[in-house]
């Protein structure tokens, strides 16, 4: 029996370590604490931060404003029906806890995101948390573009983003995890990068 405990937490810390990586605050360095994807290969920097900051002041606007809607992210590994899709949207999500015993070891969970059209999406959270992103229908992982760190002086409210080409009408699971003592709850916005015309 305590092998099979062993194993299970074994396997539990892993799920998380492998979206999260090292980082274990909310308030280390954006390289210490950046996204990584499945591979543990850590995103470039965003070039085009021009564009970013423009996405970033929208995004901040819903941030601060809503509206907003409260979700509870499926299980990781399980299927999941949770819909982030609804844009200019500040999804309040809470991650399901990974336990061993008594001891939460991190925070996982992941929720559908159907782009109405191709194009390159940005995906804004009020705190580090590590990302990936996967077609849901053929479990292929999306290749995630680059990372931007939200200055404070753009947004309070939204600290970092991740870019991605996403294909219109696809449903995409997005799986999101963080590290204790990361909190389980965190503010989600998704836009497109070259939007047209964003207004408050």
């Amino acid at each position: 029996m305590k092998k099979h405990l062993s194993t299970h937490a074994l396997v539990a810390a892993s799920a998380v370590f492998l979206l999260a990586g090292c980082g274990t605050t909310e308030e280390q360095t954006p390289e210490a604490a950046a996204p990584i994807t499945q591979q543990s290969e850590l995103l470039a920097a965003c070039q085009d931060t021009e564009e970013l900051e423009e996405v970033a002041e929208h995004s901040c606007f819903h941030a601060e404003y809503g509206p907003f809607e409260a979700v509870t992210a499926a299980p990781l590994g399980g299927p999941s029906f949770v819909d982030v899709s609804v844009g200019h949207t500040a999804y309040n999500i809470t991650l399901p806890a990974i336990t061993y015993q008594q001891w939460t070891l991190g925070y996982a969970g992941s929720v559908i995101f159907t782009p109405e059209e191709s194009n390159e999406y940005a995906l804004l959270t009020s705190g580090y948390r590590a990302v990936r992103i996967v077609n849901a229908a053929t479990n292929e992982e999306v290749g995630l573009e680059c990372r931007y760190q939200v200055p404070q002086e753009v947004c309070g409210t939204l600290r970092t983003a991740v870019t991605a080409d996403l294909e219109g009408g696809i449903d995409y699971r997005v799986d999101f995890a963080a590290v204790v003592p990361q909190a389980a709850t965190f503010l989600l916005v998704i836009e497109e990068t070259a939007h047209e015309g964003h207004e408050e």
